[in-house]
């Protein structure tokens, strides 16, 4: 299921209506840790949050491509890429998420809703 991506001000906001504190400062918050989780991982070093997963830095080696158009052989360069990995906490949350949200949408169509 397809929906809206949350913005840095989606996140400020979030932090504003949770916490006693101003809006700009709620935004500074969030830049900060952004930041912070940013040079981290430029450094090379690893960003775990509990109950959350682990973003990493992993090194690509050297290999040869092809353009899939002209069948040509392009040398690809060594590169950082960055990898994600959610936590059992969070994947079970969204297996739970998806699974309420299938069995919702089983019992409109079973009850012939479509709208």
């Amino acid at each position: 299921m397809a929906g809206k991506s949350v913005t840095r001000a989606d996140l400020a906001e979030a932090v504003y209506q949770r916490v006693s504190v101003t809006k700009d400062y709620a935004s500074d918050l969030v830049d900060q840790v952004l930041e912070t989780i940013c040079a981290t991982l430029e450094r090379g070093e690893s960003v775990k949050l509990s109950s959350f997963g682990v973003f990493t830095v992993r090194q690509k080696g050297k290999r040869i491509g092809r353009n899939p158009k002209t069948n040509v052989e392009v040398p690809i360069e060594p590169r950082q890429v960055l990898s994600f990995s959610a936590s059992a906490l969070l994947e079970a949350r969204m297996n739970r998420a998806s699974s309420a949200a299938g069995a919702l949408v089983s019992q409109d169509l079973e009850k012939g809703d479509t709208a």
